[in-house]
């Protein structure tokens, strides 16, 4: 089967076999520095397309009238996060401050938010399916909510410090290493597939 980008693909491969040398074999970490260097510099600029696409979206629906406080509330708050993080630094005093008094209460209230849909959605799994598993993910769940704030203003110890902190940072930590030695294997063996040809994702 022809290849419709022969470039892209050589590229690809190239950078693949190199990178993947870089990890099997001592000498080449200066050249994986510079590429994941590169890599860092086109997602910053494809960061910056994406603002600017977002920009422009918006600001062709003020022009239609469509959703017009919703997008003017956010293209001045970008334009002036952005024209004050460039200004002063992202360690600047007013950058700081904008994002701790406005970033973090938005992610704090999504977050309680969160919680609150996760609570509904235990009690429904356990109404459409009463087994083993709901019911020990239901109590899980309980416990980590018990332990992460006082219960009407009273403390519970054996929640907030000694089982919560024993499922948050050990049985979780523990999970999550699992799911991203899993990712991490998925994602080799995609790479791997596309280098032998298995997988054409730049070609036809």
């Amino acid at each position: 089967m022809r290849l419709r980008a022969p470039v892209s693909t050589a590229v690809a491969v190239g950078i693949g076999l190199l990178l993947l040398a870089s990890l099997l074999f001592p000498g080449f970490e200066s050249m994986r520095d510079r590429i994941l260097g590169w890599a860092i510099l086109l997602a910053a600029v494809a960061m910056l397309l994406g603002l600017f696409n977002l920009f422009q979206v918006h600001f062709g629906r003020i022009r239609r009238g469509e959703n017009i406080v919703y997008s003017f509330i956010m293209l001045a708050g970008l334009l002036t996060a952005f024209i004050i993080t460039l200004w002063q630094g992202r360690a600047g005093a007013t950058a700081n401050w904008l994002f701790n008094s406005v970033q973090v209460p938005i992610e704090t209230s999504l977050m309680a938010l969160l919680a609150i849909t996760l609570t509904q959605a235990t009690v429904r799994m356990i109404q459409q399916r009463n087994d083993l598993m709901s019911l020990v993910f239901a109590g899980v769940l309980f416990i980590l909510l018990l332990g992460s704030a006082p219960l009407f203003g009273v403390e519970l110890p054996i929640f907030t410090r000694s089982i919560t902190p024993y499922i948050s940072q050990t049985l979780s930590v523990g999970g999550a290493r699992g799911l991203l030695l899993g990712v991490g294997l998925g994602t080799l063996l995609t790479g791997l597939r596309i280098l032998i040809g298995a997988d054409r994702p730049y070609g036809g």
